[in-house]
């Protein structure tokens, strides 16, 4: 374990005994299970816990999460909506002292074009989460599944590795990204809940609040009557009031980056050179690495819009998400010090974690738990 800078060796119980027990052997055979719970996880952290105060009214969701009355009581303020519109009002003003607040003249234009505010609505509600897994199953499968040795694939011998040179360390260390994101964005929320634009038009709201709120007139392109809501965008656990920081595009950037810069197969990475006049010549990146670039930069610049033309986020919002995204980016490791829980859960249920074994590209093979973990003889854990 790493706390501030120190290193502390850590024993945790070797769940290796447990290796031929039914569920471990399931998990063996299907690995990608353990992928799908730990997304569960993330997905009811970013889109459940941060609700918990704002629902604690409700009766029936207090008696299955009592954990979430005791939280409600230390951290409930009320007037909740009151703040976060006030919040919300605070960053439209920050934003006309920095000259960036535009998001009036980007809804006005696609208000003038249905055809796109149509599919820009579905981009908003339907992109996010299902794009997100799509990521993960993506990246999982380029990094970790291409390179099992063991495992015949399509057009890959077996023996062969023809996945990412980066290797399963590069899915972990984006997976727990996201979880860092979550975490962070989480603690904002509750600390600063913000309303986002398309809330502040309410007509119901009195006051000189209420009447400069509605005076921007932001109107909500989704959930209108010729909007396009989704499962994702509607439903009781949905914090209405976490428009700062936007994961949206916190989570986009991140795709973005790990798309536009993941280390390619050298079959996947041979570069051209192009004879220009003159006897200049130029070197090209591979076709497959232009791709990558394009959709690195085109998947975030699409989700910013999105989020900017609907009236679901502030420019600010986003920019905050980029910079939790980057926060995430160099300090997830800080969530390898939850290892041992898992270990001691592992033993608990009696299972064993089905360890991956991938391929150097010297050709050394390495059994490790998706590449970050290895267990010594006594289960140490060796990072």
């Amino acid at each position: 374990m790493v706390v501030l800078g120190m290193k502390k060796e850590v024993m945790s119980p070797n769940t290796k005994r447990f290796q031929d027990y039914f569920l471990s052997r399931l998990l063996k055979k299907f690995p990608f299970l353990v992928e799908a719970w730990y997304w569960a996880l993330i997905y009811w952290v970013s889109k459940r816990a941060s609700t918990i105060h704002l629902l604690c009214r409700d009766a029936d969701f207090l008696q299955v999460y009592q954990l979430g009355r005791a939280f409600s009581a230390v951290t409930m303020v009320e007037g909740t909506v009151n703040v976060a519109r006030r919040h919300a009002l605070q960053i439209i003003h920050l934003e006309q002292k920095l000259h960036i607040f535009l998001e009036l003249d980007v809804q006005a234009w696609f208000l003038k074009h249905p055809f796109l505010l149509h599919w820009t609505n579905r981009t908003y509600s339907f992109i996010h989460i299902p794009g997100t897994i799509l990521f993960l199953v993506w990246l999982f499968y380029y990094t970790t599944t291409r390179n099992r040795i063991d495992l015949p694939l399509h057009n890959k011998p077996m023996g062969e590795a023809d996945g990412s040179p980066a290797g399963p360390m590069l899915y972990a260390a984006r997976r727990r990204t996201m979880a860092t994101c979550n975490l962070i964005a989480f603690i904002v929320f509750t600390l600063w809940p913000c309303m986002p634009p398309r809330l502040l038009s309410d007509p119901e709201v009195p006051g000189s609040v209420g009447k400069e709120a509605r005076s921007y007139g932001f109107v909500d392109t989704v959930h209108g009557a010729e909007g396009e809501s989704s499962v994702w965008t509607q439903n009781k656990f949905c914090n209405q009031y976490a428009a700062m920081p936007s994961l949206h595009f916190g989570y986009s950037l991140l795709i973005g980056l790990t798309i536009m810069s993941i280390p390619l197969a050298p079959q996947h990475n041979r570069s051209r050179t192009v004879a220009l006049t003159m006897g200049l010549r130029m070197r090209l990146p591979s076709a497959r690495r232009m791709l990558c670039i394009f959709l690195g930069v085109a998947y975030p610049a699409i989700i910013l819009v999105a989020i900017v033309a609907t009236a679901n986020h502030f420019i600010l919002d986003a920019v905050a998400g980029a910079m939790v995204c980057g926060l995430a980016w160099t300090g997830n490791r800080v969530l390898l010090n939850l290892l041992p829980l898992e270990d001691y859960f592992l033993w608990c249920v009696r299972i064993h974690k089905p360890a991956r074994k991938a391929v150097h590209w010297d050709g050394d093979e390495d059994e490790s738990d998706y590449g970050h973990k290895r267990f010594g003889a006594k289960g140490v854990i060796v990072d």
